[in-house]
């Protein structure tokens, strides 16, 4: 064997050697940004946005808010569920982190420490366990607002359980929500975060062509209601919220959607 040829086997050998120690030998961190590059990003359809009645809307990368600094919580939030969402990935739990993209500065998750009010998420973590990195972020403060344990726990959980339901079967939702925000509300901690006294949620859904909306509005207190006692019309909810939730739809469509209170072609099995 010529120098030419045991140089060429060396060069070989170690090029090699360098691409197995980097398949091999990563480390958790290296292993957990690349699983994460390799995800489709599933950021808001932002043609079905609401409009902002503060002008400051925020997109992160699986949902966008309207934040309100009065209030100290967003006014909406909103995100698509499909189908794929729907994972049950077991992701460790994150600290609740204060949402540094707010130009006003969120609010501290210490307001909630000792007020009694559970730091009840608007874009559920149940809804974002198909990575780490969706579910992390629904832990900002902007996607909080204050809950009681049994309102959080009880029937505001069963109705994002019919939620996650209604995403499977029509194979995705897009989904608004957030508390009414208005004067006068009590508020906790140093930053004066306000409780609503209401929450609502709306869902559209056009997966099958032909476009169908749904409103829920509950007040804030646990219920054994069924949840179809709680649906109004989107009007309604416009009404209170000073809020265009669909402003994109044309006229004769969003009029005849938002004016609706039915509940038909949802299914509440």
């Amino acid at each position: 064997m010529n120098k030419r040829t045991t140089y060429y086997l060396l060069l070989v050998a170690t090029v090699v050697g360098f691409y197995l120690f980097d398949e091999y030998y990563k480390s958790p961190e290296t292993i957990k940004i690349e699983k994460e590059a390799e995800l489709p990003k599933e950021t808001t359809n932002e043609f079905y946005l609401p409009t902002s009645t503060t002008g400051q809307v925020i997109h992160h990368g699986h949902y966008s808010l309207s934040y309100n600094e009065d209030h100290e919580q967003a006014e909406w939030v909103a995100y698509e569920l499909k189908k794929h969402h729907l994972a049950r990935h077991d992701h460790e739990r994150p600290y609740f982190e204060v949402d540094k993209a707010v130009k006003t500065k969120a609010a501290h998750w210490r307001n909630y420490k000792n007020s009694g009010y559970d730091r009840g998420h608007l874009c559920p973590a149940g809804d974002r366990r198909f990575s780490e990195q969706a579910y992390e972020e629904t832990f900002l403060t902007s996607n909080i607002s204050p809950q009681e344990h049994a309102f959080n726990a009880g029937v505001w959980n069963r109705l994002e359980q019919k939620v996650r339901y209604w995403a499977s079967r029509y194979d995705g939702v897009y989904v608004v929500t957030g508390g009414v925000l208005k004067k006068g509300l009590k508020t906790i901690g140093d930053d004066h975060v306000s409780v609503p006294r209401q929450f609502y949620k709306i869902l559209l859904d056009n997966s099958g062509g032909d476009t169908k909306m749904i409103a829920f509005l509950l007040p804030h207190q646990d219920s054994n209601r069924p949840l179809y006692e709680f649906v109004v019309s989107v009007d309604k909810i416009e009404e209170m919220t000073g809020i265009d939730f669909f402003p994109q739809l044309d006229d004769e469509k969003e009029e005849r959607l938002e004016g609706s209170d039915s509940y038909k072609g949802w299914s509440f099995r």
